[in-house]
């Protein structure tokens, strides 16, 4: 059963505690969270904590927080998360000369899933940066709504969207090792700021302005890294996210269109039927399943 500490606010807490077979393979879900600290009495201590096993994932919304490992301290800031096992000789905290701090987390249970978990602090690090619009941060925030709707209601849903967020951050922390970490650090920044900001980013122009470079010259570098233009590689993203909402919310298509970064349904269904084969209606029947198995993008 889910509880929320407020669930008519955009923050909330619930948490798990399903009878799960023994004899399953399940990835086991404890607890995800919205919160904004103000208080300078935030703080944990992951060596006096009593309910681990456990792993915990926080990502940073806004603002910053403190976290210590083994007397070494970093700020953690937008767009930043923290990884940890529970015990473990770890402390977070609010800071003494902070305003606020905003963060989703996640903490799941070890078993089936620590060797992925393992893996992805050795190829990112114990304090990785994810962008806002990458897919492990998209999907922790559908959780989180899943969980706020009351939909989490069985242990096996709650094992699969485990299991998917871990598949997602080992997907970010392995799949830039082949390409992305090679591309030019513009490109990188470029794919970055397109991930985030895909539902309000309009031009090429904006683009090139906010990393500094021509626009003819940010064009042929990114093609050239990437193997899209900008611009498809911004509608590829703006897809993507339209169906995952065609598929999870009752929305009209012009809604979604909005969403995600349309001006109007025409073009957005556009766009739809160009990258997918198919139009927004046609997907949300069911229909679209096969077409959604072709369409797999390779985005961060």
């Amino acid at each position: 059963m889910a509880m929320a500490t407020d669930p008519l606010a955009e923050t909330g807490t619930y948490g798990f505690r399903f009878t799960t077979p023994e004899q399953l393979a399940l990835c086991q879900l404890f607890a995800i969270g919205k919160d904004i600290v103000q208080d300078p009495h935030y703080y944990w201590d992951g060596l006096i904590r009593t309910d681990g096993p456990l792993l915990l994932f926080q990502y940073t919304l806004d603002g910053e927080g403190c976290y210590e490992n083994g007397g070494q301290s970093c700020r953690i800031r937008a767009g930043q998360a923290f990884m940890t096992e529970i015990p473990g000789d770890h402390r977070y905290h609010f800071p003494t000369d902070g305003t606020c701090w905003s963060f989703i987390f996640v903490l799941m249970r070890p078993t089936i899933i620590f060797p992925n978990w393992e893996e992805v602090k050795r190829q990112l690090g114990e304090t990785p940066h994810l962008p806002q619009g990458s897919r492990p941060i998209r999907l922790l925030h559908n959780m989180w709504e899943e969980a706020k709707s009351g939909r989490l209601k069985d242990p096996f849903t709650a094992s699969s969207f485990v299991f998917q967020f871990i598949s997602e951050l080992c997907r970010f922390a392995l799949a830039p090792e082949e390409h992305a970490r090679d591309w030019p650090l513009k490109v990188q920044e470029a794919v970055a700021y397109i991930d985030e900001h895909f539902k309000n980013m309009i031009s090429l122009d904006q683009l090139a302005e906010q990393l500094g470079l021509s626009k003819y010259h940010l064009l042929r570098l990114f093609t050239r890294s990437v193997g899209l233009s900008p611009n498809d590689y911004l509608n590829q993203v703006r897809i993507t996210e339209a169906m995952r909402l065609l598929q999870e919310t009752e929305w009209s298509v012009e809604r979604i269109a909005k969403q995600v970064g349309y001006s109007g349904g025409s073009y957005f269904i556009k766009w739809f039927r160009k990258i997918t084969g198919e139009t927004p209606g046609h997907y949300r029947s069911g229909k679209g399943q096969l077409v959604y198995n072709r369409v797999y993008f390779d985005l961060l």
